[in-house]
């Protein structure tokens, strides 16, 4: 991923949290030199100084049988964007897009069905068990949880190289950034807010 300089992200406290809050994933592998991407959920774990990723996909999908031992895969991570006007700004300039992402690349393979279980358990313990009634692992009922288990692949990626950038007007000055954070709130639209809301904390 192309990242000037004023964009790009190094911390991994702040890239660790940014993939918590954006788990939802587009994982890209290539078959017969042709791309092949899923959306899916993803874990983001570190184990030591390694980071891992972890996640699973429908055994119908053909995308698994791509994973060649030792080959990379990409991960891609995208937060809020919005489109930034260049009325916005003192001087005249051009219209740009402000965004965040992070693209991870990695090693892949196919885990256990245990390993699997674990992975779906922790799952359903992030996204269920703050609902009233939330559907974790132990609620499930053994004749559901072997049919299903039938159907989906588990699978681990060892990353290799974490590429974030934070595209967030870094480059304008104090009074154009102001501006734009407020113009963004006046859009009324979720991710325009969202935007703002992230510049906001960036620049206090």
């Amino acid at each position: 991923m192309y990242i000037p300089k004023y964009f790009k992200v190094t911390d991994m406290e702040e890239i660790k949290s940014f993939i918590e809050k954006h788990s939802f994933a587009m994982l890209v592998t290539t078959k017969n030199g042709r791309p092949i991407a899923t959306h899916l959920p993803i874990l983001f774990k570190q184990n030591g100084e390694d980071y891992f990723v972890t996640g699973h996909m429908a055994y119908g999908n053909p995308q698994w049988k791509s994973f060649k031992e030792s080959e990379e895969v990409l991960l891609v991570i995208q937060g809020p964007h919005s489109y930034i006007s260049s009325s916005w700004y003192e001087e005249e300039n051009v219209p740009t897009w402000n965004y965040q992402a992070v693209h991870l690349y990695g090693v892949p393979e196919i885990v256990t069905q245990k390993e699997l279980v674990q992975d779906l358990t922790h799952l359903l313990k992030k996204y269920e068990s703050h609902r009233p009634e939330g559907v974790v692992w132990e609620k499930l009922s053994d004749g559901l949880i072997t049919k299903e288990l039938k159907g989906i692949v588990g699978f681990k990626i060892k990353v290799t190289e974490v590429q974030a950038a934070y595209k967030l007007s870094q480059n304008r000055n104090d009074k154009d950034y102001k501006t734009i954070i407020e113009k963004l709130y006046l859009e009324g639209e979720g991710h325009s807010q969202q935007v703002a809301e992230v510049m906001e904390r960036q620049r206090k």
